[in-house]
């Protein structure tokens, strides 16, 4: 719709109106993954709060990765499902704000805490007789507090500068307040909001990728002078649960926010973004679960 609508009180969010004959069966699937997710996350948080052994670094955060994957789930599936059920719906621009705060919030402090992770894994490996005093309590809480700042700043900031900008129309072709999709509605020329997420994304996802790279580049050097096949399979193995779910989170996440505008699809970045926020917070656990004998140790007690 033309003219400048920047006082517009609602958005519209289409959802998946061009496959609405899917719309039962999305349902029924997505609510059953969402159930299935809080209750893996929520089985890996009691278990590992649960067991005296696991009360260590390494397990303090995964505690925080489930806590997190829990609450940035929330805030969007039951987005979709409220869509799902009802077709296209309304959402009031403080709501949306709100919704976006949050999905940056906790997405950008998941990115800080794989690094601060693979921090963890490079101090254990690279300088084990410094690790109990290195990674003591209070360091470890000051990390993840770090990481709820971050999430917390990258938040505010990109959501106030969007949400001052004025907008050319209400439809937002998207199952929640996503930031592409509202980038399409404002008026006039949207290269500075395109190169704030650019920005936003260097910051909030090649940052701490850069720092998880140097902490393997690190650990896989140590490894390999170490002088038994055996030592080398055990180190290799507190670190392989945790590759597999930065290789997940970052290439999904990479797929969405580093991508040309020209090469943006609102189908494509639908099925991105449900695999970015659906599908990545259920495989965490299972990874940590399935990859981990003290952690299935744990769960069997």
């Amino acid at each position: 719709i033309p003219g400048n609508l920047s006082e517009v009180s609602e958005f519209r969010l289409l959802g998946f109106s061009e496959i609405s004959h899917l719309h039962p069966l999305l349902f029924g699937v997505l609510l059953s993954l969402y159930i299935l997710t809080l209750m893996a996350n929520t089985v890996i948080a009691l278990t590992i709060n649960g067991d005296n052994t696991l009360h260590s670094p390494m397990y303090f955060f995964l505690t925080q990765l489930s806590c997190l994957d829990i609450c940035y789930l929330s805030v969007v599936v039951p987005n979709i499902l409220e869509n799902l059920m009802v077709g296209t719906i309304g959402i009031s621009k403080a709501r949306c704000a709100m919704q976006m705060f949050f999905f940056l919030f906790f997405g950008v402090a998941e990115c800080f805490l794989l690094a601060v992770m693979s921090l963890d894994r490079y101090v254990a490996i690279c300088c084990p007789l410094h690790y109990t005093i290195v990674m003591n309590s209070r360091v470890c809480k000051s990390l993840v507090a770090g990481t709820y700042v971050c999430g917390t700043a990258v938040g505010l900031v990109h959501t106030i500068i969007t949400f001052s900008l004025p907008f050319c129309g209400f439809a937002i072709n998207h199952f929640f307040c996503e930031i592409q999709p509202l980038l399409d509605l404002l008026c006039g020329n949207t290269f500075p909001s395109e190169m704030q997420v650019i920005v936003v994304a260097v910051f909030a996802i090649l940052c701490p990728f850069l720092l998880i790279i140097y902490s393997y580049c690190c650990i896989i050097s140590t490894v390999l002078q170490m002088s038994s096949a055996e030592s080398q399979q055990k180190a290799f193995s507190t670190c392989s649960s945790h590759l597999l779910v930065v290789i997940l989170f970052y290439g999904t996440a990479s797929s969405m926010y580093l991508q040309p505008k020209y090469t943006y699809s609102a189908s494509v970045d639908k099925f991105l973004s449900l695999s970015y926020s659906v599908v990545t917070p259920l495989l965490n656990p299972i990874i940590y679960s399935l990859r981990n004998e003290e952690v299935k140790r744990a769960l069997r007690k």
